[in-house]
């Protein structure tokens, strides 16, 4: 035991579709007698309906390039149609591991073929697709708000609050292009190309007709690789559905660092944004209330980076005709697929969806900000606001009232130039 754990449950469903796949190709081969294959496929059925899991034993991190699970799979599958067949458990007479169950196969094809598979069948996207919704959702609502923008945690100028949470959206659209381009990577499998991709001991039938056997099967739409002895050594696009993984989780966690940051308070921190409560807290301050939600969306991205990071180190490993570390990858890609779309729902559900905005103090810190300034440049020149700007931060007084007293401008121009609105959208404001 590396884990002290088991195979994800889809990684074992989709090792007997392979082995179901394999069985009905050779079967329709004429290399299978029809009774010991129809027994097998029903044994890899029985696999796929939730029966016969407590039989796969063998820890997801092992060496072997997986190895231990094709066995642990065939000899399951061998005995249970065994079974079937009204033999006794072990008389591999009857039914034989290797020879029947693992006909045509090699653990160089299986195991990654399945592990594809089952990445495929975890990478849902609807979920990051329903936060993006939410997000533009939300900056519709918070359309006609006005807060101030900031850069280096420094005020910068006006904005909208709803142009904030529109950003939020942006990056989660092509976080949607890039899990869907590395999803139909994925479809590209190995399985024929047996021990290297020479697809020695397989029929050549087998061979034309495997993956397709499999999409039959499974219905996803596998095609066989161009290349067997590429697919079967070089893992790129793991590399790549990690890298998309963890470039969706970056833009959550700072997303989430900015949820954090503009719910603080709620009196002595931003506080432009109220988010939903979850919990006390604390044991000790009553009434504090901590954002439960964005803390723990960002611990899920941490840890989806140090999978990455396994995941590249794991790939670039491999050597000659084989990757040996393919265990390791999938067991921390299954990991990240499921975190993802866990961490995504919660800040749906429990989150984003129920945000509300603190528009008075959004107006007030517009009001008291000296950011306005900027919008005065091409009315006064950069010297003279950077100046009044100044005086404005080391008195305490309003860049309005300074700008009216000194005469520099009138104060129906001056509102007309510090329209909120106007500030917020292209174009220089009150300028013909």
């Amino acid at each position: 035991p590396m884990t002290g754990r088991t195979m994800h449950p889809e990684m074992i469903a989709s090792l007997a579709l392979v082995k179901k796949a394999a069985a009905l190709t050779n079967l329709r081969a004429g290399l299978l007698e029809a009774r010991i294959a129809k027994a097998i496929m029903a044994a890899c059925d029985e696999i796929l309906a939730g029966k016969l899991r407590d039989m796969f034993i063998v820890d997801p991190i092992q060496g072997g390039a997986g190895t231990s699970a094709n066995m642990n799979a065939n000899e399951v599958v061998a005995n249970r149609a065994i079974e079937l067949l009204g033999g006794t458990l072990g008389d591999y007479g009857i039914v034989h591991p290797n020879d029947h169950v693992n006909m045509a196969q090699s653990t160089n094809d299986v195991y990654p073929t399945a592990g594809r598979l089952t990445l495929i069948r975890l990478l849902d996207t609807a979920a990051v697709r329903d936060l993006r919704e939410a997000f533009l959702q939300k900056s519709r609502e918070f359309a006609s708000i006005i807060k101030m923008g900031r850069t280096q945690l420094q005020d910068a100028v006006p904005m909208r609050l709803g142009q904030s949470f529109h950003a939020y959206a942006c990056p989660l659209a092509r976080d949607l292009q890039r899990l869907e381009t590395a999803r139909d990577a994925l479809l590209s499998v190995n399985l024929g190309g047996t021990a290297i991709g020479t697809s020695i001991t397989a029929s050549p039938y087998y061979v034309r007709h495997v993956v397709s056997t499999l999409a039959e099967v499974s219905g996803l739409p596998v095609t066989q690789a161009e290349d067997l002895f590429d697919a079967t050594e070089n893992l790129d696009s793991l590399a790549a559905a990690s890298g998309a993984i963890k470039t969706c989780a970056l833009s959550l966690s700072k997303v989430a660092n900015d949820l954090r940051l503009l719910s603080s308070g709620p009196r002595t921190g931003l506080a432009e944004i109220r988010l939903p409560a979850q919990q006390n807290g604390s044991s000790i301050m009553p009434g504090k209330v901590n954002p439960v939600i964005p803390e723990v969306v960002n611990q899920v991205a941490f840890n989806i980076m140090g999978n990455d990071l396994t995941i590249t180190m794991a790939a670039e490993a491999g050597q000659l005709e084989l990757n040996a570390f393919e265990p390791i990858i999938f067991w921390n890609l299954t990991h990240a697929v499921e975190f993802l779309t866990y961490a995504v729902n919660t800040l749906t559900d429990n989150c984003v969806s129920g945000i509300t905005a603190n528009r008075e103090r959004c107006k007030a810190m517009v009001d008291g900000s000296v950011g306005v300034i900027t919008a005065l440049t091409p009315h006064l020149g950069y010297e003279a606001a950077a100046n009044i700007a100044k005086e404005a931060i080391r008195t305490g007084a309003s860049v309005e009232d300074l700008i009216v007293s000194k005469g520099v401008l009138d104060r129906p121009t001056l509102e007309k130039i510090l329209d909120p609105y106007s500030m917020t959208t292209p174009g220089i404001s009150a300028k013909e």
